[in-house]
């Protein structure tokens, strides 16, 4: 084979691989939206309950810190043009991000990029899953917080309103994202 086909064929490769690479991010963007869309609305505070954590979460531990980090980005940036991502019983675009979730939005990229980043240190157990999402997660509660009590002034309100209604439930997305992606990790081992 000669040098301008070979280059043509290197070329080509690398046009596929970022294509594969813009891809992942775009749908894995689509589907922590998706996860923002089941959301259960409490009458007691006006943070939502939602699976969009859930959702930070998974991308984080399946794609690794800086690519997870882009897909979050994205999503941000998404909904700050008005598609419909965010949770839908927010305002939507920069209405969202300054509003009472607005700490916990703005804090994706860096959850995401914790999980994806102590997952993938070392041995992908669930343990480890686990691990790296509690921590991803006590990131999220700290931006969410400090948020919350900007705008309400009051830490301890922002605590009632952003904390003590969350917890069981993150326990669960916790749980169920470090289940999920060292399952995925043991499978992917097997089949190779």
């Amino acid at each position: 084979m000669n040098k301008s086909v070979t280059g043509i064929l290197g070329t080509q490769d690398r046009v596929l691989d970022i294509a594969g690479q813009l891809a992942i991010v775009i749908g894995a963007s689509l589907f922590v939206a998706l996860c923002a869309r089941l959301t259960l609305p409490l009458p007691f505070t006006p943070v939502p309950l939602t699976l969009q954590n859930f959702g930070v979460l998974l991308v984080g531990l399946a794609l690794g810190p800086r690519r997870a980090f882009a897909v979050l980005v994205l999503y941000l940036a998404e909904g700050l043009v008005g598609m419909p991502v965010f949770n839908p019983t927010g305002p939507g675009g920069l209405a969202q991000l300054l509003g009472p979730t607005g700490g916990f939005l703005l804090a994706y990229p860096s959850v995401a990029a914790i999980a994806g980043w102590v997952f993938g240190e070392t041995k992908k157990s669930f343990a480890r899953a686990a691990m790296a999402c509690t921590l991803a997660e006590i990131c999220l509660f700290v931006c969410g917080l400090s948020w919350l009590a900007v705008l309400t002034h009051s830490l301890a309100l922002a605590i009632r309103f952003g904390l003590y209604w969350f917890v069981f439930a993150e326990v669960i997305k916790i749980m169920s994202a470090a289940a999920l992606a060292s399952g995925w990790q043991r499978f992917h081992k097997v089949q190779s």
